[in-house]
């Protein structure tokens, strides 16, 4: 069965910005209504602006762990159409681990995994006996290249993004013995011209060609895509891991 985005609720972190902003987007003109979480009021505030009648915000800072536990109450008790939940958001610092500003350090790298990885757990299970009552829904979390092969100058982030990798197979392993109308995918993005890159590599896709092929595993009941370049990382892992982390590095 094809999920009918016409009568479904999305819930998109990160959804006023980047990739997210581009996933609203696309969500919106297919018929959807959104739910876009996200940090900065004025962000949400102007795509809202863009799509009254279909997008509402909630302004949430995700790695705070008390605001998601409240967000995950209060949509659980007010939202019950959300049927797809998208977990975009994420945050990416570069970190020289023999830095000796510590205190620094440990606040980043906290950060990283509470925006990463945590909030992607909790909202997860917070969501999924909402998303489960539905005829049909969808969990799509994004991860990154990053989690086959690491970079040096970002050892957290990638951390996150593999174990948000191992979350979204084992998530979907158990929806397909339990609730085999929830389709879990994972979409393993590459390098997207977007604020977080900024200053960042080159060859960067854009974020309308990242937010569409992310939508395309609701098409195509896939449990992952890999998006852009990331597909040739697929390949040369497949031949050589040690080339593709070499590459990655």
């Amino acid at each position: 069965m094809t999920l009918d985005l016409g009568r479904s609720t999305a819930l998109v972190t990160g959804g006023a910005r980047g990739i997210g902003r581009e996933l609203t987007r696309q969500l919106v003109a297919r018929g959807a209504s959104v739910i876009v979480v996200g940090r900065n009021m004025e962000h949400l505030k102007a795509v809202q602006a863009e799509h009254p009648q279909a997008v509402t915000v909630r302004a949430v800072d995700l790695a705070c762990a008390q605001e998601v536990d409240r967000l995950v109450a209060d949509l659980a008790a007010t939202a019950p159409q959300i049927n797809i939940l998208i977990n975009n958001a994420g945050v990416q610092y570069e970190t020289d681990l023999f830095t000796p500003e510590r205190d620094q350090l440990t606040a980043l790298a906290r950060r990283e995994i509470a925006t990463n990885l945590d909030s992607v757990v909790t909202l997860t299970l917070g969501l999924l006996p909402v998303i489960a009552r539905h005829r049909h829904g969808a969990i799509v979390n994004i991860s990154s290249g990053l989690a086959i092969a690491p970079k040096a100058a970002s050892p957290v982030y990638c951390a996150t993004k593999a174990a948000v990798r191992s979350f979204t197979k084992a998530l979907g392993y158990q929806c397909a013995r339990q609730a085999p109308h929830v389709e879990v995918s994972e979409a393993i993005m590459a390098l997207v011209d977007t604020d977080m890159t900024r200053g960042r590599g080159s060859g960067k896709i854009r974020a309308e060609q990242a937010a569409s092929e992310v939508l395309s595993v609701l098409d195509r009941h896939r449990p992952e895509v890999w998006v852009g370049k990331a597909r040739l990382l697929r390949l040369i892992n497949r031949i050589s891991p040690a080339l593709s982390e070499k590459i990655m590095r």
